[in-house]
């Protein structure tokens, strides 16, 4: 397994994953999203293997302007608005190579450390 945790410092459900994998002994990378965050092609990919860009906005993000801005603009725009503004991301993005959860996804996790 190459699990890689994108999250956020203050964010529950981001320690909540980071214990999941601690008390498994299961190594991860951890990548603090204010300070580097998704590239392009990370991006992508998290987007195919969770059913498409809007199922990655945090609804209740505080920074309502850009998540206004997501919500109206065209499709062809959404990809582009996102990788600007990686806050309005729900956190956290664990990806486990092509595949990817957002949120706390418990039982997924499970299931990949049963398929190890």
């Amino acid at each position: 397994m190459n699990i890689q945790i994108f999250g956020k410092s203050k964010c529950f459900d981001t320690k909540k994953a980071e214990r999941f994998f601690k008390e498994r002994k299961i190594s991860f990378q951890y990548i603090d999203m204010a300070e580097k965050g998704l590239s392009k092609g990370e991006l992508e990919k998290v987007i195919r293997a969770t059913g498409g860009i809007d199922n990655l906005v945090d609804e209740k993000s505080k920074d309502k302007d850009k998540l206004l801005l997501f919500k109206y603009a065209k499709n062809d725009n959404k990809f582009d608005i996102l990788l600007l503004n990686q806050q309005i991301i729900k956190t956290p993005v664990v990806r486990n190579g092509n595949q990817a959860t957002i949120g706390y996804e418990f039982e997924t996790w499970k299931k990949w450390e049963a398929e190890k």
